[in-house]
This record gives structure tokens, C-alpha cells and sequence, in this order.
């Protein structure tokens, strides 16, 4: 199939120069955009276009104008023409307890496919608004917000103003979802509504991050403070907007990691380096841990034919890092940073400890489609709460890092500003003791 096929593109997609030469296009730039940001100055993103090639879907609701189904619940809101985006809800054709379709902590050893197939059920209703009018009477609005503090899935009958249309939307941030269309009105069955997320909605005085925070801590899921966050439910009443949902995603992973942190930077280190592991679609995770105050790094390496690497030669690696005081500036690799360090921080503030981290990420080309940040997350998650290995040094654990991925150690230090560094340290540790040694010697022979 050639790279762009106009039957499978996205709605409203005006093919160009997009898909000339596709191979000119350096393998680090496409890590580093993820198809958000088109730092190749290209009018759509190449590597998207490639997996919507691939794909095939159905239409859910053939001809028709009208869909019933049962929301997971699921809603969503767009970042295209900030401030006024499109928000509303992600409704399948079908009824009953479809939760699965939008709860990724239940997605972890699922293929591609299934999650696919999944998400491309969900049909999604646009109705734009200013970020601004969350509390603006508007049937639609409210209607969304009551789906996105639901506590189960509710029976919605949406009419269209056109028949859906698109492909499944593939993003790096963002789970994938189905056709859209603009809605022309919602009617919503009893919406079981959430106590903990409806009462954090009716106190508009409490800054956001505390609502957050407190409702991850009494055991809301993550995935349900994302989708109430990004209707605007939380936070001072005069401050309160619509959040994209990409945004969301990030903000509240960031938000309750910098909360745990706080926690881990004041407990002792743990006492021995420490290696978790997990494999999943085709990625493989190494997370190590070190007896070290905190400090943090995500590395990720994408073999050829992978999702961000698909024209590439090359294996390319890149990643972001923070030592003790944090980081300001935005990570280059994007939310998936965010993810796998609030997921470090769930596990080091329930054994009450620091610790130096450094998470390797080697995905092989199995991994073909981008499925969303809930996979870094939610893998990470995993990978802790299995039982570690111990080791007594750092070249112990090193050598488990070589037996578990394909690139060679060396590599993966070469990459690391936060291994680069410890060596370093090590280093000026060992000369300074021996330094004090030497200079103790000479003080004693002077003393006889």
C-alpha cells in the first residue's frame, strides 16, 4: 500500500509535499515532535500517515445521523483553534458495561490490536466552545461534565449534524478513538455521578492540585482525574477552563509525581541498587534504582520500523533527566516522562524511600502504532510491583541491564546524564578518600 492512500486519512486532511522523501527526515526529530508539534515543517505528520495507511476501519453507525450507546464513560476535548475547542463525549454502538473501552489500567498485557479495537468504537461528538464557559448553559457542556465525573458507564443518545466520519486517531499522548462528528444535541440517561469527584467539583475554593492529590490519594484512578480535570472540575471557580485532553494528561501525572516527590526527598535511600523488569508490546523495560538522593531519567531507545523511528537505519536513543532540585524546562520526549516518574514515585513513597532512577525503554518493531502515555505509565507501574533484584553495586546491576536488552551497556551510560554523572562522582569520591589516606600517611611518618 503506498504511504498515503485518501481513503484512510483522517477527515479533512489536504494531501501535499507531505509524503515526498519521507526518508530525509532525521529519526531524532520524529522522537522528539510524536507527531504533535511537526518540527519537520511538513503539513501533517509522515509517521502518523504511515499507521493510518495500515488501518482499516468500519463505520459505526452506517448512514445514520443518531447513536445510542453506552459512554464508559469518555469525553474529550480538543486542542485545535485554542481557545474555542471542540468538547463532548466518546460513545460506542453498543450498551451495557463498557468501561474497558476507557480505563488503560485495565489495558496492560493487551495487544495493539485489541486495544484498537477498543477505542475504535468510540464515536466522538464535537461541540465547540471558549475554554473559558465551563459553567456556560449549554446542554452539551453540562452534559459532558456529568459523563466525565460519572462513576460507570451511562446510556447517551447523540444526534449529528453529519454523519461521522475519519479514521481511528493515533497520538502519542492520547488514547485512540473512532469517527467524529459535530453533535446537534446529547440526552444523557442517569449519570451515576462519582461522590468523591462531585464533591471536589462543588468546592471551588480548593486550588486544583490539592483536589488532585487528595482524590489520587483516597484511590481514584488516574485515568478518571484526567478526564474530570480536563472539563474543568476542579480548582478555584474563577480560574476553571476546559484543559485539551493531551494536556490533561500530563498536567495531572505532573502534578500528583511533584506531590509524591515531596514525600520521597525527605525519606532515607533505599540501601542496595535494584533492578525491576517487564516486557510488553515488544518494548522492553529495565527500571533501576540506586542507593543515591534523588535524581531521575527516562532513556528510550526506538529500533528501525518503529512507531517514532519508521525510516530510520539506525537504533536512536534520547531522553530527559533531573537531579535533586527538578527540572523547569518541559521534558523533550514529552508526557511519557511524567507518567513513568509519578509511577516511580507511587513505589518509593509506599516503601518509604529515595532513591536515584533510571528508566531504559528499548522498543523493537513490533511496537507499530502510538497507543497513548498510559503505556509508559501504566508499564512502569508494573515493572514495580514485581520483586526486584538486589544487588550490592552498580556494575552488578549494570551487568542484569546487559543480559536484559539488546544495546549494549556502554550505550545506555553513554546516553545517561544521570549514570554519567554517578560514575563521575564515584570517581572523585574514591580519588578524594584515597587523597585523605595518602595525606594521613605522610602526617604520620612526620609524627615518628
Amino acid at each position: 500500500m503506498a504511504l498515503f492512500d485518501p481513503e484512510f486519512a483522517p477527515a479533512g486532511l489536504i494531501p501535499s509535499d507531505l509524503f515526498v522523501a519521507p526518508h530525509g527526515i532525521p529519526a531524532e526529530l520524529c522522537i522528539q515532535c510524536r507527531g504533535a508539534k511537526l518540527l519537520c515543517g511538513k503539513a501533517a505528520c509522515p509517521v502518523m500517515m504511515r499507521a493510518y495507511a495500515s488501518m482499516k476501519t468500519t463505520s459505526l453507525i452506517g448512514g445514520g445521523l443518531e447513536l445510542e450507546g453506552s459512554s464508559p464513560p469518555s469525553v474529550f476535548v480538543g486542542r485545535t483553534g485554542y481557545p474555542r475547542v471542540a468538547v463532548g463525549p466518546l460513545i460506542p454502538p453498543v450498551t451495557g458495561d463498557t468501561s474497558i473501552l476507557d480505563t488503560p489500567e485495565l489495558w496492560v498485557g493487551r495487544t495493539i490490536p485489541e486495544i484498537l479495537e477498543f477505542r475504535s468504537q468510540l464515536v466522538r461528538g464535537m461541540h465547540f466552545v471558549d475554554v473559558h464557559d465551563v459553567e456556560a448553559r449549554d446542554k452539551v457542556v453540562e452534559r459532558t461534565r456529568e459523563l466525565a465525573l460519572a462513576a460507570r458507564p451511562a446510556v447517551v443518545d447523540a444526534a449529528f449534524r453529519k454523519r461521522p466520519t475519519g479514521r481511528v486517531v493515533l497520538d502519542d499522548e492520547v488514547q485512540p478513538f473512532g469517527p467524529s462528528a459535530p453533535l446537534a444535541g446529547i440526552e444523557v440517561e442517569n449519570v451515576p455521578l462519582d461522590a468523591r469527584l462531585e464533591k471536589k467539583f462543588y468546592d471551588t475554593d480548593a486550588p486544583a492540585r490539592d483536589a488532585v492529590g487528595e482524590l489520587f490519594r483516597d484511590g481514584t484512578l488516574v485515568s478518571q482525574l484526567q478526564r474530570a480535570f480536563s472539563v474543568g472540575a476542579f480548582g478555584d471557580k474563577r480560574r476553571r477552563r476546559f484543559v485539551p485532553t493531551r494536556w490533561s494528561i500530563t498536567a495531572v501525572d505532573s502534578m500528583l509525581g511533584e506531590r509524591l516527590m515531596e514525600k520521597t526527598k525527605a525519606a532515607p535511600t533505599v540501601d542496595d541498587f535494584r533492578i525491576f523488569e517487564t516486557y510488553d508490546l515488544d518494548t522492553r523495560w529495565v527500571i533501576l534504582m540506586m542507593p543515591t538522593a534523588w535524581r531521575y531519567e527516562l532513556i528510550e531507545a526506538w529500533y528501525p520500523s518503529t512507531t517514532w523511528n519508521p525510516f530510520g537505519a539506525e537504533v536512536v536513543v534520547m531522553g530527559d533527566a533531573e537531579f535533586y532540585k527538578g527540572r523547569k524546562a518541559y521534558a523533550s520526549i514529552g508526557g511519557c516522562y511524567y507518567a513513568a516518574r509519578l509511577a516511580v514515585n507511587e513505589r518509593l513513597t509506599a516503601e518509604g524511600r529515595q532513591a536515584g532512577v533510571v528508566i531504559l525503554r528499548e522498543t523493537h518493531p513490533g511496537y507499530v502504532m502510538p497507543v497513548g502515555v498510559w503505556n509508559v505509565r501504566e508499564h512502569v507501574r508494573r515493572a514495580l510491583k514485581e520483586e526486584p533484584r538486589h544487588f550490592d553495586t552498580l556494575e552488578g546491576a549494570l551487568a542484569r541491564v546487559g543480559e536484559v536488552m539488546a544495546i549494549p551497556v556502554a550505550r545506555w551510560i553513554q546516553e545517561s546524564q544521570v549514570l554519567t554523572d554517578l560514575k563521575v562522582q564515584r570517581r572523585l569520591d574514591v580519588y578524594a578518600l584515597d587523597t585523605r589516606k595518602e595525606a594521613g600517611g605522610k602526617a604520620g611518618l612526620a609524627h615518628r
